[in-house]
């Protein structure tokens, strides 16, 4: 009797767990990041969204609302490597956009691959692969569980925004080539031609539509959350005496790109969510149980920011349209996937800093960093000090490389060459911190900005010493803006998990980016991918 009470005992008490491996995943993950999407743009243009885009998202999922990046430097491709592998430049080696590889001596291209071969265009524009990422994704991770069943396609206009997020086992990216071509185009490393839907989309008139007017969506004069129209703080376009509403953009593209010049508009995104749905249709995503992933970057509220700066009208009016194409996207998967079928996430792949300008305006420290004039200082440095004037093979993101060829040859010692260069730094006027090769390597710090320039150095890609400017200092011309940095303006970001398997609710509690791929991870019932270092953000699962 008591053994048959105690199996019972252990039949009741399993029971519960045994439940909770049962899986009932989404059809479809859509992983959304906005480029340069500060936090405080949720807050700031919150009475302008209309019901069905960011306030559906946000009102009927569960907003993360103290998430940061916990590296540097915030730029978009280590941003979008990072969201999706779940870890930092440390580990997944993507620590820049561009970055001096001390091994070829040459500068490389994150998502650069020149053993492929271009689609859908006649450039070298499609020359591009994630071979330079070392770690997989969660849509990898997906992809292998599946016994590659589950579909993998990313989108944006940047190619590293649709590459990096899809990762190495993707079906398909695809990326816009504006130009002449007007063309959504990708490489061989995916497929020996484009598929027939992407090839209708191309030679349909969709992306030519967009060079029209761009004028605000609504009566300009409630634009209360923004500067005025006209000011001195934004670049602009060429052919235009000022960066001021209207743009007619078909009789200004000539002097912009042609029809690169949509990228750099709001209707670059209308572009892609269109492009994004063709992609749900064309390749029948979320039809069936297994589990696909679509990642979905909209990346001209980045070119819009760097021209306007982040207290533009432009940027407002950019952030309003942009609410009109999620929702126009989240009703076409409730229309084809099923509402309640589909599971979303939205963040950004890092902040913005206000335009220093502008900030000095309001007396608040800023300025523009004069870097090319730090290069030759230091440069001068150190050839008086070695007598020699090649013992730096390259300074750029905030880094400086040594050619250790020549520290062999003139017998430097490394160590030495290290401290003093960073001693000589921190003498200069804006830089605020330096960083060695060896206090890196050492492992040695656990918050501050030391944590985040840790979990940014990749110790066979980075540099031999690391500086950091002055708050609200950029490396940027003098209208617009910039980010990169470990400060709170650029490390910000949102965080909004919506749809299957996900409880409403809200909370401060402090997240960071690499927790969201270990997080759709764990709700798959998936392995996390192989150099996560997140953690899975449990208070959001509804399960």
């Amino acid at each position: 009797m008591k053994r048959y009470f105690f199996a019972l005992f252990l039949f009741i008490g399993l029971s519960p767990l045994k439940a909770q491996i049962i899986k009932d995943n989404p059809k479809l993950v859509v992983g959304i990041v906005v480029d340069q999407m500060r936090y405080d743009y949720l807050t700031r243009f919150w009475d302008q969204f209309e019901e069905g885009g960011f306030k559906r998202l946000v009102n009927d999922g569960f907003t993360f609302k103290n998430t940061h990046f916990n590296y540097v430097p915030t730029y978009t491709g280590p941003g979008h490597a990072s969201v999706f592998t779940g870890t930092t430049p440390a580990y997944h080696g993507i620590i820049s956009n561009s970055w001096f590889n001390k091994f070829e001596d040459q500068f490389v291209y994150c998502a650069s691959d020149p053993s492929v071969q271009s689609l859908g265009t006649e450039t070298r524009a499609g020359e591009m692969s994630p071979n330079r990422m070392l770690s997989t994704t969660f849509a990898d991770e997906n992809r292998l569980h599946t016994q590659m069943k589950g579909k993998t396609i990313g989108v944006a206009l940047k190619d590293r925004g649709a590459i990096l997020p899809a990762g190495h086992t993707a079906n398909a990216a695809y990326w816009f080539n504006g130009g002449t071509e007007a063309n959504w185009i990708s490489s061989t490393y995916y497929m020996e031609e484009l598929p027939k839907w992407v090839q209708d989309f191309n030679k349909s008139d969709k992306a030519e539509s967009y060079l029209k007017t761009w004028e605000p969506l609504k009566n300009i004069d409630t634009y209360s959350q923004s500067g005025s129209d006209i000011n001195e703080f934004e670049g602009g376009f060429n052919g235009m005496e000022t960066a001021s509403f209207p743009y007619d953009l078909k009789k200004i593209a000539p002097e912009n790109g042609n029809y690169e010049l949509i990228k750099a508009t709001p209707f670059g995104n209308d572009l892609t969510a269109e492009f994004a749905k063709a992609a749900i249709k064309g390749e029948e995503l979320g039809k069936d149980n297994i589990t696909d992933v679509l990642t979905l970057s909209f990346s001209s509220t980045d070119y819009v920011g760097h021209n306007f700066g982040v207290n533009s009208k432009e940027v407002q009016d950019t952030y309003m349209r942009l609410d009109l194409a999620i929702a126009d996207v989240l009703n076409y998967l409730d229309e084809t996937v099923g509402a309640g079928e589909y599971t979303v996430f939205l963040t950004a792949d890092h902040g913005a800093a206000d335009v220093p300008n502008y900030l000095k305006s309001k007396k608040i420290p800023a300025g523009n960093f004069q870097d090319s004039e730090l290069i030759m200082k230091l440069g001068q440095f150190v050839a008086e000090e070695y007598d020699s004037e090649e013992l730096i093979a390259n300074i750029s993101n905030g880094q400086v490389f040594f050619n250790y060829t020549e520290l062999s040859k003139e017998k430097v010692d490394a160590d030495e060459l290290q401290d003093k260069i960073a001693y000589f730094l921190l003498q200069q006027d804006n830089i605020s911190r330096t960083f060695t090769r060896k206090q890196l390597q050492s492992g040695s710090f656990d918050k501050g900005i030391g944590s985040l320039i840790e979990n940014g150095f990749n110790q066979k890609r980075s540099g031999d010493v690391v500086y950091v400017m002055d708050p609200g200092y950029i490396v940027f011309p003098e209208t617009g803006t910039t980010h990169g940095s470990g400060f709170s303006y650029d490390t910000h970001a949102p965080l909004i998990f919506f749809g299957k398997g996900v409880k409403k609710g809200s909370t401060y509690k402090q997240a960071y980016i690499n927790d969201i791929a270990p997080t759709i991870s764990a709700m798959l019932g998936i392995a996390f991918p192989n150099a996560a270092t997140g953690k899975p953000l449990s208070e959001m699962l509804d399960k």
